[in-house]
C-alpha cells in the first residue's frame, strides 16, 4: 500500500509542484550561464510555495494552516518577481515569462479561495 499525505490531494499543491518543474528547468539553464545565484533563489522560491502548502496541511489548527498558505503566496509574488527580472534581463523569453506568470496568478487566487474553505 503506498502511503499517501493529505496535501498530495490539494489542487493548491499539485499547481505549485508543476510551477515548481519549469522553474527547476529555468533555474538548471541558468546554471549553464553561471547565474547561480539566479538558480538558487529560483530553486528557493519554488519550492517554497509547495513545501509551505505541504507543511501547513500538516497542522492540527486552521489559523496555523492559513499561516502557512500566506508564506506559500508570498512566495509565488517572489517567483513573480524573479521571472520578470530574468526577462528585463534578456535572460528569459516574454513568453515563457507570460505563461508562468498566470500559472503563478492562478495558484494565488487558488490559495485565497482554499483558505476561505477553512
Amino acid at each position: 500500500m503506498k502511503s499517501k499525505f493529505r496535501f498530495q490531494d490539494l489542487e493548491i499543491w499539485k499547481l505549485a509542484i508543476e510551477i515548481a518543474d519549469e522553474l527547476f528547468d529555468i533555474a538548471d539553464g541558468l546554471e549553464q550561464k553561471h547565474l547561480f545565484r539566479f538558480a538558487e533563489q529560483l530553486r528557493a522560491a519554488g519550492m517554497s510555495m509547495s513545501n509551505n502548502i505541504a507543511e501547513g496541511s500538516g497542522s492540527e489548527w486552521k489559523k496555523e494552516f492559513k499561516n502557512f498558505l500566506n508564506i506559500a503566496r508570498r512566495s509565488a509574488f517572489e517567483n513573480a518577481n524573479i521571472l520578470i527580472i530574468l526577462n528585463r534581463r534578456k535572460l528569459l523569453a516574454e513568453d515563457v515569462v507570460e505563461r508562468l506568470l498566470d500559472k503563478l496568478d492562478k495558484e494565488c487566487r487558488m490559495i485565497t479561495n482554499f483558505k476561505k474553505t477553512l
